[in-house]
């Protein structure tokens, strides 16, 4: 029998596989959601990461950008902008967990995103969202009128 963890892994390969296998594109923000909730709502770490995405929103590569604490990660722009046009992104959504399980932004989750779009502006690619996961429910910046 296999354990929660064996699962939830064996699903990730599967999404992972099918995005890769189909060229999928992250068709709604329910999609993209349910996506990421997968690949973050257990890490007991803050992990920051990035959905580098091509013209048609298709995924060219999920990447963890910066590992933190239960309580933080420390994000950097030159990074992000040198992982966007390493991949020759169109488009990015970032993403990170709060391992607190709220998913409610924070005012630095607010500037480093206000940072990363300025930054990313410079380099004509387009941030669509930044999404946080947490045990419940995700905060999505661009629902919410934040981007």
């Amino acid at each position: 029998m296999m354990t929660d963890q064996e699962i939830l892994q064996r699903a990730i390969e599967i999404l992972d596989g099918r995005l890769k296998e189909r060229s999928i594109a992250m068709q709604s923000p329910l999609d993209t959601k349910n996506y990421l909730r997968i690949h973050l709502s257990e890490l007991e770490y803050e992990s920051f990461r990035i959905m580098l995405l091509d013209n048609q929103h298709r995924l060219i590569r999920f990447k963890e950008m910066f590992r933190g604490t239960i309580d933080g990660a420390s994000v950097h722009p030159r990074e992000v902008v040198k992982a966007a046009l390493a991949f020759n992104a169109a488009a990015v959504i970032f993403t990170h967990n709060h391992p607190s399980g709220v998913a409610e932004p924070s005012q630095a989750d607010q500037r480093i995103t206000e940072r990363l779009i300025s930054a990313l502006r410079l380099v004509d690619v387009r941030v669509l969202d930044h999404i946080i996961v947490g045990d419940q429910d995700n905060y999505s910046f661009a629902e919410h009128g934040l981007l």
